[in-house]
């Protein structure tokens, strides 16, 4: 039995620490260069995907978070807390 569970993980490129297991999994892991490009890229995620995971740093970039998807019924946008170095 094959389940599609039509996740994403969005992170920096240069963010090293986020997304590590599922990258590794398999999974479908996107690295954005321009931080900038955050609401494009969500944009598009949101064509192929019901559930956008987001680093916290990516997602303080992101406007549409709030005024696009944050009464959008059909997406679930999470975003990650960051992981405390001990």
């Amino acid at each position: 039995m094959v389940i599609n569970m039509h996740i994403s993980w969005l992170k920096s490129k240069e963010d090293n620490k986020s997304f590590i297991f599922q990258k590794n999994m398999g999974f479908d892991v996107f690295e954005i260069e321009d931080p900038e490009q955050t609401d494009k890229k969500l944009n598009e995620l949101t064509k192929h995907y019901h559930t956008i995971v987001l680093s916290n740093e990516i997602a303080s970039f992101s406007s549409d978070i709030i005024t696009k998807y944050a009464s959008d019924d059909s997406i679930n946008i999470i975003i990650a807390k960051n992981k405390k170095a001990y």
